[in-house]
């Protein structure tokens, strides 16, 4: 990775080219999105700028009171700002996505309530210490930030289908990569031999992988699902400051904050870009997306390579074998 990618992408040199004055009051009424991690950081920002556009939004996540507390927090805001037109804000507790058995239960219940869907935003992710595993056995962060995501995704294609037809204009699903990508990522993208040992080996190392993981699952949901009008896009939210610090060290993160690190709405503006933008059609399915709301390649040509070599293949077949039982 070059200096300059890097400093382009701590320090974007473009203003936020998407924000909430590019989305009308009651502008996407009828319209149904599925923001993940949607209680705190990045995607409950991105609800809170969603509200007034007159969509149902489903904060996903695994706890009913952090949820309950965040749905409440953006009706309270918005009734002080007197905005007239406002979505309805619901809660799919309980999705654990490190833990694919939480997944179908949350889809049920989502699918009990909705025939459509519109937009779904990939957003929660978490690190991983060494030595941790999923319930399933997975190394902890690929299981949460790509693999339970793309058992989601999976069990909804059906829902976005049917929201990009009665809607006239294709569905969209947003995965979330890093700056970690170009930063740690092995060579190529995702090291199967790595992945199946079956734990996590080194923090950065494996998160970055599992990033890496979500631009080859964008890359081929475009070829799997272009053709049922979904459009799949990876994009680096940049670098926001979030719960995910909570663990670091704290003179490191106070250092961070005063110096790369940008308010959550910032990674916001990145996603509704991603969610929304016309500039962004089904000739761009599979794109990559940098802050806040470039469309540029990733800069690891390795990983390019590597998918016109057929990783992205192997690693969907990877993971259709990793959730063929939780479907």
């Amino acid at each position: 990775m070059s200096l300059k990618t890097m400093w382009q992408q701590y320090f974007p040199a473009e203003a936020p080219s998407f924000t909430e004055a590019n989305l009308a009051p009651g502008s996407q009424e009828g319209k149904v999105f599925i923001i993940t991690g949607g209680n705190s950081g990045i995607g409950k920002e991105l609800a809170r700028f969603l509200y007034p556009t007159g969509a149902r939004i489903y904060l996903a996540g695994r706890s009913e009171e952090r949820i309950a507390r965040a749905i409440e927090d953006i009706e309270a805001s918005s009734a002080s700002t007197g905005v007239a037109k406002k979505g309805c804000l619901r809660s799919l507790h309980g999705l654990d996505l490190s833990d694919l058995c939480t997944v179908k239960p949350v889809f049920e219940r989502f699918a009990a309530q909705e025939k459509e869907l519109h937009v779904l935003w990939n957003n929660a992710a978490m690190p991983s210490r060494p030595g941790r595993s999923s319930p399933q056995g997975i190394e902890l962060s690929m299981a949460a930030n790509a693999l339970g995501p793309f058992l989601l995704t999976s069990l909804l294609v059906r829902h976005l289908g049917a929201g990009a037809k009665n809607a006239g204009r294709p569905s969209r699903v947003v995965w979330t990569g890093s700056v970690q990508i170009e930063m740690n990522a092995p060579l190529g993208g995702v090291d199967f031999e790595r992945l199946n040992q079956g734990k996590t080996i080194s923090q950065h190392p494996d998160y970055a992988q599992s990033k890496a993981a979500n631009l080859l699952l964008a890359h081929e949901s475009a070829i799997r699902w272009g053709d049922q009008d979904i459009i799949s896009v990876c994009q680096n939210p940049g670098n926001l400051y979030t719960n995910i610090y909570a663990r670091e060290n704290w003179l490191l993160v106070l250092f961070l904050r005063y110096t790369v690190l940008y308010e959550a709405k910032y990674g916001a503006y990145t996603m509704m870009f991603a969610g929304f933008s016309d500039k962004i059609s089904m000739a761009q399915n599979g794109c990559y997306i940098w802050p806040w709301g470039v469309i540029k390649p990733n800069s690891r040509e390795d990983v390019y390579k590597a998918i016109d070599q057929g990783k992205a293949r192997d690693f969907w077949e990877w993971c259709e074998d990793k959730i063929g039982a939780f479907m």
